[in-house]
């Protein structure tokens, strides 16, 4: 707020006449203000520092000092106080050095006209007061004006700050989004293009996370051209709520969610790859369903083994009977050669419901155990000269807890299953042993026909087989499974049609000495 000023109405007079000077003082204190008077310019000078007036009237011609001089002197003292001079004569060049240097504000001619006097009077305590409160005006301005220039410094100050606080706190958001291993993106839920996304989005994509913006989400992850059937996406924008969707890219599968943000016509869409948890759910059902088949699979071979125990007995009792004939005695081959086949069937389903007992198992170099298998499967070879069998044995293996003749038999198994896959019995079969991590491994590959991918779901199932019949019971890999299943290992198979099949098993190695002791 501008502050008042209150004038004081006070009038000094100087001039060496004193008739003018009384004169003067009559005719101004009829306007209401303080008069002063001195008859030359000291004592002016002397009234002005103890009087303070606001207008001063000075004659032009005085004794010492001429009045362009005093109100000079004036100027200096008090630079508002309005000055007004008197003169008897209209000299041009008076009037020039007066304005130039005193910067009088009015001349007054002697003799004056009463009214004409009062009314300049008038003026220049009017003016006086108009400069007061200017200059009252312009130094509050400057004031606040230095204030403002603080506020505003302050202020550009704390933009800054908030900037770069802004700045840190957006690069420390994308910092963290493009740090998260689960693809992320906020998609548009009209048209469902990418508005941001981060760098696992891009992985998934196999593209670059700036080709993402402005992009369908379908084209940049699938590369379709309309939205994939079933998409999350849609469901949110009809329902406003959090929907789910399974998508496939690649080899992999992804749960999406679509979470839509409130007035925003956007969804933070997340990928959550769920491709080893299907895998490792598909291995338990497997588990489960192999353990209750193998349990199925020991009744029956109990049930049956007994009977078929009697009828090998009394076929190769029959066939020690003298008078047989040659045709009864080529029957009685036949039976028994079938219930021999039958037997060995039996044993195979027994072995599929036993578990291995802990107390068979010891620490074993995987490598020997291998190498010690495939002598009975070289002596097969030598009859299929186009076969070929190379092994490649790590030296050294750290040693795992198993069972050295179900381990040897799994290592038969998967050697008679890549045998069967060769065509017309040429071709090449791998065995080799190794370390991954905190695993041995054994791994049997061919150059066969691979197994298509319909199929492979059912490969460890019992009785699945794609053999002609007469030449596999579907058990082999069944057994294997189960066996390698109890030492706590697992089977990775890797296989494409035309170009062979790899069957890899995975054991554990103990952890603590106990274990191998």
């Amino acid at each position: 707020m501008t502050p008042a000023v209150s004038p004081r109405r006070r009038l000094l007079v100087v001039d060496d006449e004193k008739s003018v000077l009384n004169a003067l003082r009559r005719t101004l204190r009829g306007g209401g203000w303080e008069v002063a008077t001195a008859q030359d310019a000291e004592s002016g000078l002397e009234a002005l520092e103890r009087f303070t007036p606001e207008v001063v009237i000075a004659d032009f011609r005085m004794p010492g000092m001429d009045g362009v001089d005093f109100l000079t002197r004036v100027k200096e003292h008090m630079p508002h106080a309005q000055r007004i001079m008197l003169t008897g004569q209209a000299d041009e060049q008076v009037i020039e050095e007066a304005i130039n240097r005193s910067e009088i504000f009015r001349f007054i001619s002697k003799p004056w006209n009463d009214n004409h006097l009062r009314l300049t009077v008038k003026s220049a305590f009017e003016q006086y007061l108009l400069r007061a409160e200017n200059a009252c005006l312009y130094r509050v301005a400057r004031e606040q004006n230095a204030q403002l220039k603080d506020l505003n410094a302050d202020l550009e100050a704390r933009v800054v700050q908030r900037t770069q606080a802004l700045s840190q706190a957006k690069r420390d958001w994308e910092l963290t989004f493009d740090s998260l291993d689960t693809p992320l993106a906020l998609v548009d839920l009209a048209d469902g293009t990418v508005r941001r996304a981060n760098q696992a989005y891009a992985r998934a994509a196999g593209r670059r996370v700036e080709d993402a913006r402005g992009v369908a989400c379908h084209r940049y992850l699938f590369g379709r051209d309309t939205p994939c059937p079933g998409c999350s996406l849609q469901a949110a924008a009809r329902s406003g709520q959090v929907a789910r969707a399974t998508l496939e890219l690649g080899d992999r599968t992804y749960l999406l969610s679509a979470h839509p943000l409130p007035g925003e016509n956007c969804a933070v869409c997340t990928y959550q790859d769920v491709t080893e948890e299907r895998a490792m759910t598909r291995r338990l059902v497997e588990a489960e369903k192999m353990a209750a088949v193998g349990q199925l699979a020991g009744g029956v071979a109990h049930e049956i083994n007994n009977p078929l125990g009697g009828i090998l007995a009394f076929s190769q009792l029959m066939k020690r009977d003298r008078g047989r004939t040659e045709a009864d005695l080529e029957s009685l081959d036949l039976i028994e050669e079938s219930a021999l086949r039958c037997k060995r069937i039996v044993d195979s389903l027994l072995k599929l419901s036993r578990h291995s007992r802990r107390e068979d198992r010891y620490p074993l170099d995987l490598s020997r155990c291998v190498e010690d298998a495939t002598l009975l499967f070289k002596a097969q070879l030598k009859s299929i000269p186009k076969v070929k069998l190379e092994l490649k044995l790590a030296p050294e293996l750290p040693p795992v807890l198993a069972d050295a003749g179900q381990i040897a038999q799994v290592v038969l198994i998967l050697l008679q299953n890549g045998l069967q896959a060769l065509p017309q019995a040429a071709g090449t079969l791998t065995l080799e042993t190794g370390r991954r991590a905190e695993r041995c491994f054994l791994c049997v590959s061919d150059t066969g026909r691979g197994i298509e991918e319909r199929h492979l779901p059912h490969i460890f199932e019992p009785s699945f087989t794609t053999k002609p019949p007469g030449e596999g019971t579907g058990l082999g890999l069944s057994i294997a499974y189960r066996i390698v299943h109890d030492h706590g290992g697992t089977f990775d198979v890797d296989t494409r049609v035309g170009a062979g099949s790899r069957f890899t098993v995975l054991l554990p190695i103990p952890t603590h000495p106990q274990e191998s002791q």
